[in-house]
């Protein structure tokens, strides 16, 4: 049965040149890749295993655990560019050619570059917060910073503030979520991870070498996606707030937007059933064009 799904019986491996990446496979139909967001402890098993059953009821669900998140290979790359060059080896690796993407926060920021790079890959995006930029609210916001201050000092108390500035309703934060998530994010190599990602230090260095760079950054090539795109947010989202639909809500061609009240940084926990309910009526959509 589809609501049995353990992390076992879907733990999957995959060889590849750079190591090998670990996901969770489940059902059957069109192929959805599942990418996880970023954080201390996050994995995409706890991103999406409340989800799972339901999806996997219309699709081949695929929920790839990145590089350097703990779960599959290591890796010295900044850890959202080691996530952004894991896909496509992954879907070559799997022989497929097109899927569908859900992208959860950093996820969805990885899903979207890989729908502007290859546009025959992807054939409807999802996102769920954390996609485009701040244009009103202060940059980083307060779960960004909650984030950089545990990462530069893990404290139990810290990952509890960072924890909790994801929900508008705390009581989803149980003891049981707090210990899995602090056992990995205290783990010596995901820690190193994280900071090559969110220590002050690095986030600084990051924001400085994208100021001097000539490249555009991805937020100003969201005009380039080809994929139908819907765009998910938790209006009390206070890690990446809502304001930062507006640019990719505006850039992408054929994008929708779905704001769910009550909500904050992880809509597919918070709202489960209404976020659901919405992504797959998007993603089982005739084509109208």
């Amino acid at each position: 049965m589809l609501t049995e799904l353990t992390y076992d019986s879907t733990a999957r491996e995959l060889a590849t040149d750079q190591g090998v990446l670990r996901y969770h496979e489940a059902g059957d139909g069109p192929p959805l890749l599942l990418l996880h967001g970023s954080g201390p402890g996050v994995t995409g098993w706890r991103n999406f295993r409340g989800n799972l059953a339901v999806l996997a009821e219309r699709f081949r669900c695929l929920i790839l655990e990145f590089p350097g998140f703990g779960v599959s290979h290591p890796t010295d790359m900044h850890p959202a560019v080691a996530a952004q060059a894991a896909v496509i080896p992954f879907l070559d690796g799997l022989g497929l050619r097109q899927v569908d993407v859900i992208g959860n926060s950093m996820g969805g920021g990885v899903g979207a570059q890989v729908a502007i790079a290859h546009p025959d890959r992807v054939r409807r995006l999802v996102t769920i917060g954390g996609v485009g930029r701040n244009l009103f609210s202060p940059s980083p916001g307060e779960g960004i910073e909650l984030l950089m201050q545990f990462t530069d000092d893990p404290s139990r108390e810290r990952l509890v503030q960072w924890l909790h500035s994801m929900v508008y309703d705390r009581s989803l934060i149980t003891e049981e979520l707090i210990e899995e998530r602090w056992a990995l994010a205290t783990e010596p190599a995901t820690l190193a991870g994280a900071r090559r990602m969110y220590s002050r230090a690095a986030f600084t260095a990051a924001m400085a070498a994208a100021a001097a760079s000539d490249a555009p950054p991805y937020w100003a090539m969201l005009h380039k996606i080809k994929a139908k795109t819907l765009i998910t947010w938790g209006r009390d989202d206070r890690v990446s707030p809502v304001d930062m639909a507006i640019l990719p809500m505006r850039a992408i061609p054929d994008v929708e937007v779905h704001i769910f009240s009550d909500c904050g940084h992880w809509a597919m926990i918070e709202q489960k059933a209404a976020w659901e309910s919405v992504v797959l009526s998007f993603l089982t959509r005739k084509d109208e064009r």
